[in-house]
């Protein structure tokens, strides 16, 4: 089958921000500018497209990451536009991180009140990791206090990013008419009685005119400074002569290589800016073929390019499991190749063939059946039994394994009993497929109690499952109240060796090993070497030994709670031919690694969160005060609009409903937001009473 829009005429983009910066608000207007859907819906009424979930529409924020597709003309030329709306919420962050797994590009949106927030340094990040391309959108420009000056400067100061302004806007908050392109020297008025549909080209009003050419200056400028030819026209006529052609061919260049990320303006709940948004995401933001050809491993482990083309191998990778009353979708971003509806995959990680039944378009929580999906396609499988977040699916005679997707660890936990028999059974399939579809969300069972742990990353995370349990999977539990997800690690280097020799099933065990377990990089997590040498250890049994030791990771020796950021070297042991062999090996490696971590004095951690305090000035002090309080540490402190701004690291067990406290000491006029920032070592002072709580004494 021919494909109907060729790749360079493909855009997959992301939308993120923080929280209330109006992503959402974007994204409907966006398909309603584009004919995706006929009538706008507003968050405030829980009619938006992309926030479907239950959830969603009565919390007025976005759960879970929405994909769907839109076509957008632009000289003539139909493009299509693949996005994805991801939560701003930091409970939510894995939703951003596998989203930007797969994304060409992203628009970031500001709230032009506070400019960047801790969320868009969060998501920020999450996409110079995976090297994604952005353009700048601040948005609520009509709103009281907007500023679009600060919210550039933030943009720079707090992210380090190289942001040029091609938009101005026209007008101030109640103001606000729409914007002035910097690139056609054009002032964008639109008109409110066809609700932003239409827009009048004008020229820029004579009291605008000065600040527009000195910002039109500067951003030939920033761009001459990526091209030499421009800055050759630059230096001779400070870029009078630059035509709107070389500008915009010189920004899109400088874009999608992240060495500038222009910035536009508007406000998407009054219907101004989101076309000339539109625009560039077609001028400026990737096509599939502009990015470099996806890297993964062959079977031999070798290197391999998998080149975006229809004819190539078939190669996606496997982002989110959603699954419905129609069963499991599998949502994939092809890389290269074709599929076809009714044919098979290979799991490359997995190492199994399955089935293809059938394959859809996805629009929000809606579906198009497609017969067939290219090089550059986000659809969704429905019916694969076996794959999760981050597997590679690739063709059986070509199989290759992408680099995979990192979950966060969670920092929050609390239990759950089922309320009788009936729904015992049925809670343990409920979580389980909501753990498939959540990879920041855990299960467990407590050996001592019975008890079915569930962890996430924060309270609203948590919440929201709970919510779901009763209302998807009509599962009815007992809840404990939330309670804080520890770690350990350890203080200094520490030794110890183990000899495993027993009779099990008349059967001789014997292992033998010697290791040194010391202190790591910090969020590295568990580092391992096996220095022993062959005559110690056979190589057929390293493979167990190193078993041995990740299993005795997921129970510490303080209090029982994973041990992080260690590293690990086997320096020897002990074998004979008859009797060892890898149950031996990993057993005593296990034990050898909890005798090694009492001895490098292990320790109990804490998460430490990254909050941020918006308070009235008058109230600095009582916040300030309560924060210490709460053995937390303040960071420091910047001017936000009218309000201050508190950065603070804090325990997160002595966060849990401070919402409440902190409206009592700002008289409800305080908020905050946190996420996850470090684990911290306890204070003596705290940690003798907490180990006796945990122990239940």
């Amino acid at each position: 089958m021919a494909r109907e829009t060729s790749l360079d005429r493909y855009r997959n983009i992301g939308i993120m921000a923080h929280i209330d910066a109006g992503k959402t608000t974007t994204t409907e207007r966006i398909l309603f500018y584009a004919g995706a859907i006929h009538k706008m819906g507003e968050v405030h009424e829980g009619t938006t497209t992309t926030d479907w979930m239950p959830q969603e529409r009565e919390r007025g924020i976005t759960i879970t990451a929405a994909a769907i597709t839109c076509f957008w003309e632009r000289s003539k030329i139909k493009y299509r536009v693949n996005i994805i709306d991801t939560p701003g919420h930091v409970d939510f962050t894995i939703e951003v991180e596998r989203s930007l797994r797969v994304l060409d590009g992203a628009i970031a949106v500001f709230d032009g009140k506070n400019g960047v927030e801790p969320q868009s340094e969060t998501v920020w990040r999450q996409a110079d990791k995976y090297k994604v391309p952005r353009i700048c959108f601040i948005n609520k420009m009509d709103a009281i206090g907007a500023d679009f000056d600060m919210s550039v400067a933030t943009i720079r100061e707090r992210l380090g990013a190289n942001a040029v302004v091609i938009q101005l806007p026209l007008g101030h908050e109640k103001d606000l008419k729409g914007v002035i392109d910097l690139i056609r020297m054009k002032a964008l008025v639109f008109n409110d009685s066809s609700d932003g549909s239409t827009w009048d080209a004008v020229a820029i009003p004579a009291e605008h005119a000065e600040k527009a050419n000195a910002a039109r200056l500067k951003l030939v400028e920033q761009v001459s400074e990526l091209d030499d030819k421009l800055m050759e026209k630059y230096l001779e006529n400070e870029g009078k002569d630059i035509t709107e052609e070389e500008l915009t061919r010189a920004i899109r260049k400088g874009t999608i290589a992240m060495k500038i990320f222009p910035v536009l303006c508007g406000s998407a709940y009054q219907h101004k800016g989101v076309q000339p948004l539109l625009d560039a995401v077609i001028d400026f933001l990737p096509a599939p073929i502009d990015v470099p050809p996806v890297h993964g491993l062959d079977k031999d482990g070798k290197d391999v390019v998998r080149e975006t083309k229809d004819d190539a191998p078939f190669s996606a990778l496997a982002f989110k499991i959603m699954n419905d009353a129609y069963g499991t979708l599998t949502f994939i971003r092809v890389y290269s190749g074709r599929l076809e509806s009714g044919s098979a995959v290979w799991n490359t990680g997995k190492k199994k063939r399955e089935r293809v039944g059938r394959l859809v378009q996805m629009r929000a929580d809606k579906r198009d059946e497609i017969q067939e999906c290219l090089a550059g396609d986000i659809c969704a499988i429905v019916g694969l039994k076996l794959a999760t977040t981050g597997d590679s699916l690739a063709s059986e005679g070509a199989p290759v394994l992408l680099e995979k997707i990192e979950f966060p660890e969670p920092v929050i936990q609390l239990a759950l009993e089922p309320k009788s028999t009936e729904d015992a059974d049925k809670l343990t399939q409920a979580l389980g497929k909501l753990a498939i579809e959540d990879p920041s969300f855990r299960v467990k069972t407590d050996e001592e109690t019975g008890q079915t742990i569930i962890a996430g990353m924060g309270e609203l995370h948590l919440e929201i499952i709970v919510d779901r349990l009763k209302r998807e999977h009509k599962v009815e539990a007992r809840v404990g109240k939330p309670q804080v997800a520890y770690r350990e690690t350890v203080s200094k280097v520490g030794e110890a060796d183990y000899r495993h020799e027993k009779v099990i099933g008349g059967k001789n065990q014997f292992g033998h090993v010697r290791l040194r377990v010391s202190p790591g990089e910090k969020g590295k997590g568990f580092q391992y070497a096996m220095k022993a040498p062959e005559t110690a250890i056979p190589k057929e049994f390293w493979p167990a030994v190193e078993a041995g030791i990740v299993s005795g990771l997921s129970r510490g020796v303080v209090a029982s709670y994973p041990i992080i950021d260690v590293k690990v070297e086997c320096i020897g042991g002990a074998f004979n031919d008859q009797d060892s062999d890898e149950i031996a090996f990993q057993i005593a490696s296990s034990m050898a690694f909890t005798e090694a971590c009492k001895a490098a004095d292990a320790v109990l951690l804490e998460p430490m969160m990254k909050a941020e305090i918006i308070v009235p000035a008058e109230y600095m002090g009582a916040v300030i005060g309560d924060v210490n309080a709460r053995r937390g540490t303040i960071r420091g402190m910047n001017q936000r609009g009218v309000n201050q701004a508190i950065d603070a690291d804090v325990p997160l067990a002595e966060m849990f409903g401070y919402v409440d406290s902190l409206r009592t000491l700002t008289q409800g006029r305080g908020s905050y937001t946190m996420q996850f920032g470090h684990y911290g070592t306890i204070p003596e002072n705290v940690l003798k009473p907490l180990l006796l709580r945990i122990r239940g004494y």
